[in-house]
């Protein structure tokens, strides 16, 4: 197991590589080309010059979280192909930069959704949080001024102004294609990377859809254990394997996320552990990672992940806002140092209680 913290890359991210090489235990980093578009081809000199900006801090990029995939694969139009093509392209120059895990999720329109970006809790922390009777009344058209407008001015992966600029025609666009095509489109993806896959033993990550139900009406394909044990299945073949996160499948409290761990063992090439605290069960905030600060078992999620002999990367999800820290919702710097540590040292006591008997 590795410990790794996400950072977006110089000019989007208000944590700096100096300060997450401090965070101990964290090794390296999970990164992206955030200025990059769904469909396009990453280049070698663009992945060397990030590589090289991480390394010179003395870290090291252990994944891409992601490499979006285009609306023309998810929907199956005539530029699928097309698209597949340059997505091979870019893992082919992944796998050359000696970069093996990448993120990625099968979402159709919104990549997630949350109705608050601050939600103030108990302890004066602000965190992201999510309630279903909001969401209800929202025309999803707008969702762009509501995350602009909670954002503190940052771009947040998965609304990205390019996306968000054509959201109706977007809508228009997946109105024939339901829960079985969209399944059916992720498989054929699946497949034809797979070449590329074996070659550089690049282990490709899903993530779960966020929240794990049907919004606005489309659809979800990887909410529960049933979807991913049916995927895993369907294309069993090494690099086909789930980013585990602990906060999107745990939104459905119904998800008993130790026993998903177990049934894709060996599959899971990434973590992303974090916990959540359930209001009701249209309504739910993000907590501390702490086990008691929310509701969700962490020493539970990480002892099935060391049981099941997980060996990947991990990083702590989402952190809450703390100490008067200005950052991108979610993604500052001193929860997650310290959620990182809560992880590493659960992990710590685990191991040395099973070499102990």
């Amino acid at each position: 197991m590795e410990m790794t913290l996400r950072w977006y890359g110089p000019g989007y991210d208000a944590v700096s590589l100096d300060k997450i090489r401090q965070v101990p235990g964290v090794k390296g980093v999970v990164t992206t080309l955030m200025g990059k578009q769904a469909g396009e081809v990453w280049t070698a000199d663009e992945v060397n010059a990030l590589k090289g900006i991480v390394e010179e801090q003395g870290l090291s990029i252990m994944g891409i979280e992601s490499v979006n995939i285009s609306d023309d694969i998810k929907i199956g139009t005539s530029r699928r192909d097309e698209h597949i093509e340059n997505y091979i392209h870019t893992l082919e120059v992944l796998g050359q930069a000696d970069i093996h895990v990448v993120c990625y999720n099968f979402m159709p329109v919104f990549d997630w959704t949350r109705t608050d970006l601050a939600r103030v809790r108990p302890d004066g922390a602000t965190v992201l949080a999510y309630n279903q009777d909001i969401v209800d009344t929202i025309d999803p058209e707008h969702m762009r001024e509501s995350m602009e407008r909670m954002s503190n001015g940052f771009a947040m992966p998965g609304w990205e102004p390019e996306r968000l600029d054509k959201l109706k025609t977007l809508f228009e666009a997946y109105a024939d294609v339901d829960e079985n095509k969209l399944f059916d489109n992720l498989v054929y993806f699946l497949e034809a990377i797979a070449d590329v896959c074996a070659k550089y033993d690049i282990r490709m990550g899903i993530h779960p859809d966020d929240p794990a139900w049907p919004i606005f009406g489309l659809p979800r394909i990887v909410t529960n254990k049933e979807q991913i044990v049916r995927l895993l299945k369907t294309v069993d073949k090494p690099h086909n394997g789930i980013t585990l996160c602990t906060g999107s499948l745990g939104t459905n409290p119904n998800n008993d996320i130790p026993d998903i761990i177990r049934a894709a063992k060996g599959r899971i090439p990434f973590a992303h552990v974090r916990n959540l605290k359930y209001n009701s069960e249209r309504d739910f905030e993000e907590a501390a990672h702490l086990s008691a600060d929310g509701s969700m078992d962490m020493y539970a999620i990480m002892k099935a992940l060391y049981d099941t002999g997980f060996d990947g990367i991990i990083r702590p999800d989402h952190g809450r806002m703390i100490w008067g820290e200005v950052a991108m919702p979610g993604y500052g710097l001193y929860d997650r140092a310290i959620g990182a540590n809560y992880l590493l040292g659960l992990w710590e006591a685990i191991d040395k209680a099973a070499k102990n008997g």
